[in-house]
């Protein structure tokens, strides 16, 4: 659990936005940041953002809706959402756990992803739930 990050504490109800601020939500972060993460999957190793979780009832869109575009590849299980006007990733719905969302953590009002130390990298080549399947 990540309470501050640089001069920013992590707030109880923490906004988030993406680049051109067309999307904004709120998360709910009782705890911080949790389980911060990278992922090696053909998206994420494109995408290189820092992800960590809530439960699908933590991410409130304030606002604009409309405006998030949904992307699904694969095993069409996951949603990943992005703004269509400046293109920023701001969280999906996770495959290995569709009860929580995954955010990307540069989009929190005054966070500075690379201010985090040490984060690991999950193995998303060899998804959780692929291995389940043998």
């Amino acid at each position: 659990m990540i309470k501050q990050v640089g001069n920013t504490v992590i707030k109880l109800k923490h906004k988030a936005s993406c680049h051109c601020g067309a999307v904004v939500l709120e998360l709910d972060l009782p705890n911080g940041i949790e389980n911060p993460r990278r992922c090696d999957c053909s998206i994420c190793r494109r995408r290189g953002t820092i992800v960590a979780s809530v439960k699908l009832s933590g991410i409130k869109i304030i606002k604009g809706t409309d405006t998030l575009r949904l992307y699904q590849f694969n095993t069409m299980t996951a949603k990943h959402y992005f703004c269509s006007v400046c293109g920023i990733y701001t969280h999906h719905q996770r495959r290995s756990n569709p009860k929580e969302y995954g955010y990307n953590v540069g989009c929190l009002e005054g966070v500075n992803p690379f201010l985090i130390e040490n984060i690991p990298t999950n193995d998303g080549i060899n998804h959780p739930s692929d291995r389940n399947k043998t």
